[in-house]
C-alpha cells in the first residue's frame, strides 16, 4: 500500500539508536528509549497560507531529522512502524 501524507504532513522512519555507549557498555532493548532521530519517507505538498499560497515544505524524501520526544502520531504501514508529524514538530535536519 502506498501511502501519501497530505499538506504539511511528514511520514518518518525511526533510525535505531546505538546499541552501546561511547564506554562501550551495551544497553539491553529494556533500558533504551524511542529514538527521535529518522529519515524522511515521504512529505506532503506543503501548508497553504489564507490566500491559498503553496508553502513548500523545508525537509524531502531522504531527508535526516530530529524530532521531539512526543512527536508524531505511529501508524503501521506494510507492517512497518512510521510516525506521521506535522513538518513543525521536525527540530532540525542531520548534516
Amino acid at each position: 500500500m502506498a501511502f501519501k501524507p497530505l499538506h504539511d504532513r511528514v511520514l518518518v522512519r525511526r533510525v535505531e539508536s546505538e546499541e552501546k555507549t561511547a564506554g562501550g557498555l551495551i544497553i539491553p532493548d529494556s533500558a533504551k528509549e524511542k529514538p527521535s532521530e529518522g529519515e524522511v519517507v515521504s512529505c506532503g505538498e506543503g501548508a497553504r497560507k489564507d490566500n491559498g499560497e503553496l508553502i513548500e515544505m523545508a525537509v524531502k524524501a531522504g531527508d535526516r531529522i530530529l524530532f521531539g520526544k512526543w512527536s508524531g502520531t505511529e501508524v503501521t504501514v506494510d507492517g512497518e512502524e512510521l510516525l506521521i508529524m506535522k513538518e513543525s514538530d521536525i527540530l532540525g535536519l542531520m548534516a
